[in-house]
């Protein structure tokens, strides 16, 4: 399907302070990026680089007063994504390299603390894509799924004692107890076509059978395109932006995702 995305960040800003966005989402397997804009009002200068994890990332200045920030993506994408029931467990030592990091625990991903509880989850699954869907059921079926009303970061550990979270806390506990069992999990934020509310959307992403498959616990089943912007360990990797030394009041955020026909070039 084809989809247009955009995103519009509107902040008042005190006195000019360094900002790091990251909203500009990238072409691979599972999308294609035909069209994109991306304004800056008023204007400023931009530094743009990839990260460690491939995302790209802005730095800028942004000047004092009212400051907006624009995106929009024309994307090709699948109508919804891959499942591989049985999809097999790949050993640590078979892991391609830039995989890795996705293994160990991290600041919300407590994967070291989830030993026992991850395996009692998957007891009697195959290894692999199998006890990540046992985990991802566990995740939906004991946490509420609540949009909106997550203001502060949590982490899978935290969440556990709780009963009900937004889609990045969940995935954080999904992500943890998958690292638990040495299955490389990471977080990925975006958007998706027909979520409701619409806002910007996190799932996580494991890697079996040779390569990445998307889960998602606040969603009953896999159907909606998705748009990827940003991959990551945890939350504080995929922040769509970030400011530094100074606090900002952001205003306005609107999120808007709508499916098109075919572009005509």
């Amino acid at each position: 399907m084809w989809l247009n995305a955009s995103c519009l960040l509107e902040f008042h800003i005190p006195v000019p302070t360094p900002f790091l966005l990251k909203l500009r989402p990238r072409s691979g397997r599972q999308q294609w990026i035909a069209r994109e804009e991306y304004i800056l009002s008023p204007s400023a200068p931009v530094n743009e680089f990839t990260d460690n994890f491939g995302n790209l990332c802005q730095r800028l200045v942004a000047p004092a007063g009212n400051f907006s920030v624009r995106t929009s993506a024309y994307v090709e994408t699948a109508d919804s994504s891959d499942t591989a029931p049985n999809a097999p467990f790949v050993e640590v030592q078979q892991l391609p390299d830039d995989v890795l990091p996705f293994l160990y625990p991290s600041r919300y991903c407590e994967s070291d603390r989830f030993t026992e509880m991850a395996a009692s989850l998957v007891r009697g699954y195959s290894s692999g894509y199998d006890q990540c869907t046992a985990i991802v059921d566990y995740v939906r079926n004991t946490i509420q799924y609540s949009p909106g009303a997550g203001q502060q970061i949590i982490s899978a550990s935290e969440l556990n004692q709780l009963s009900s979270g937004v889609c990045r806390d969940m995935a954080h506990l999904g992500i943890a107890c998958c690292r638990a069992l040495s299955i490389p999990a990471r977080m990925v934020v975006g958007y998706l076509e027909g979520l409701v509310p619409m806002d910007l959307h996190a799932w996580f992403e494991v890697y079996v059978g040779n390569r990445w498959y998307t889960l998602d616990p606040t969603q009953a089943d896999m159907k909606g395109g998705r748009i990827a912007i940003a991959y990551g360990r945890d939350a504080a990797d995929v922040a769509i932006f970030t400011q530094f030394g100074n606090p900002v009041e952001l205003l306005n955020m609107k999120v808007i995702v709508e499916q098109k026909s075919r572009p005509n070039y």
